[in-house]
């Protein structure tokens, strides 16, 4: 019987460079022959997008089989959270990556930014998976600036503040129980964006880390998720015999609502915006409105490569990833992610914006 594939999880919040480190991933895959899964948060295939110009997949690589190309494959999983509808579609195209094993080195799964990543790794538990693929790590990515700025992680002096004086709060929000079941998962916790603060907030950041681990684990830090391939893989740490180990908000509970209220929505306008003017509008946008990530191409006047825009809180980072192609409607695709969003009011903000 063929060695089974090994498959590395990225698990992490929104916003904390997944893709980005992924991407970087596939740019020096030192010849291995990757699929990748990612599990889109919205309509919009963004990341998978963005994965698939990465200038080592083929052009035709977000598809729906794998190929026999030693390039890379990406899959596009569009139900929002693994963790919640994980037979839907992970397990058809778990199926067609299995069919196809000899002609697959390893196997990366980018979970959304709203997943837990323990119940997708028990369904690597089941029958039709269990005999040809094994989780070779869970590797968390975590925003530092973020977190320093708490963002996603509330620092514990403030909670207990908060709980003294509100009796009503009882219970972490269910993003920190979000946040915190990512890190109880990992075999790795990637710190990232260590360039965005400094050693006092950089070292808080870690402790408060550790606390959450519940077992000894690595943490390394990264800027653009720029880290040697042979840091992410090869732990053969078996993760689905392991979860005993890896404790859960949700281990006694059928089903989670962690994202019941965070929404998504998209926009595709067929017109270019200037970057910082478009920039300037959501900046503004993610002030008035509960927006956790804002991801997409932005099409710029008389520029013939297309604009990466993100954004998480009122911090967002933008480059050219490729030219337009000639076949290819220049519009600007955006996706908004948050609680309550009002996209009414989100469409005719952008449509004020002047070219």
């Amino acid at each position: 019987m063929a060695a089974k594939i090994p498959v590395t999880i990225i698990t992490g919040f929104l916003g904390s460079g997944k893709t980005t480190l992924i991407r970087h991933l596939l740019q020096n895959n030192q010849g291995r022959r990757i699929a990748v899964l990612v599990n889109e948060f919205g309509e919009l295939g963004i990341d998978g997008e963005l994965l698939s110009s990465c200038q080592i997949c083929p052009e035709t690589s977000v598809e729906t089989e794998v190929s026999t190309s030693p390039a890379t494959n990406i899959f596009e999983l569009t139900n929002g959270c693994l963790c919640c509808t994980v037979q839907e579609e992970f397990l058809p195209t778990m199926q067609q990556l299995i069919k196809r094993r000899e002609s697959i080195d390893c196997i990366l799964i980018e979970t959304s930014g709203l997943a837990l990543p323990k119940p997708l790794v028990k369904a690597f538990r089941w029958q039709e998976i269990r005999n040809a693929a094994t989780v070779d790590a869970v590797i968390t990515v975590v925003d530092c600036a973020a977190v320093a700025a708490g963002t996603f992680a509330i620092n514990p002096e403030a909670v207990e503040a908060q709980r003294q004086a509100d009796d009503s709060l009882e219970h972490e929000t269910p993003l920190q129980e979000l946040f915190e079941d990512q890190l109880a998962c990992a075999d790795l916790v990637v710190l990232n964006k260590t360039n965005l603060v400094d050693k006092q907030a950089k070292a808080s950041v870690e402790q408060l880390v550790k606390q959450e681990l519940p077992r000894e684990v690595k943490i390394v830090e990264s800027n653009y998720g720029q880290l040697d391939p042979s840091v992410l893989m090869g732990f053969q740490a078996a993760v689905e015999n392991d979860l005993d180990n890896r404790p859960s908000h949700h281990d006694t509970e059928e089903e989670h609502d962690h994202d019941d209220e965070i929404t998504s929505t998209y926009l595709v306008l067929d017109r270019t915006f200037e970057p910082q003017q478009l920039l300037y509008q959501l900046q503004t946008l993610a002030r008035e409105q509960e927006i956790y990530r804002i991801k997409g191409f932005v099409a710029v006047p008389n520029k013939s490569m297309r604009l990466v825009m993100q954004g998480v809180g009122n911090r967002f980072d933008q480059f050219y990833d490729r030219p337009w192609q000639p076949e290819e409607i220049r519009q600007t695709s955006l996706v908004f992610i948050g609680r309550d969003l009002n996209s009414s009011q989100i469409k005719s903000h952008l449509l004020t914006v002047t070219t």
